[in-house]
């Protein structure tokens, strides 16, 4: 019988962390996410994976492609910019300003089925598409045992 240590409040101190992370995404920057680490802000993606390749769509908008960074580099993808500021609304005041600014960065790991060399990427109407495919299937070849 193995003995298993008992944390009653593990489970709720768990549940509030990601509440908290949930509402304000930037307090993964205190928890030491090291995917957020030195970013301000993290842009939503959606991953799918096809027959022939991964496709990646990244919310960016707002972003000027010029600024935008996608690299790989021993089986991780890294996509790294900048949203710049605007100009500031303030009367009396009174200042509202909710989009995030500043620098974002995401990495994901690659699957070894990932083609590194030709990984593509574009920007439109604030979605970064980056495209990456796999490789061709090598198929098995039988290999003549000689006597």
């Amino acid at each position: 019988m193995n003995v298993v240590r008992y944390e009653p409040w593990g489970l709720l101190n768990q549940l509030h962390k990601e509440i908290d992370q949930l509402f304000d995404p930037r307090r993964a920057l205190a928890e030491g996410d090291k995917e957020t680490s030195t970013a301000d802000w993290v842009p939503a993606v959606d991953i799918k994976e096809e027959a022939d390749r991964f496709v990646i769509h990244a919310d960016i908008p707002g972003v000027d492609p010029d600024k935008i960074d996608v690299s790989m580099e021993d089986g991780i993808l890294t996509i790294k910019g900048e949203r710049e500021s605007e100009n500031k609304e303030e009367r009396e005041g009174y200042k509202r300003i909710e989009r995030v600014r500043g620098s974002f960065f995401r990495r994901f790991s690659l699957p070894d089925t990932a083609d590194a060399d030709k990984i593509s990427a574009k920007a439109k109407n604030g979605v970064l598409e980056v495209i990456i495919p796999k490789h061709e299937k090598v198929q098995p070849r039988r290999i003549q045992v000689e006597s």
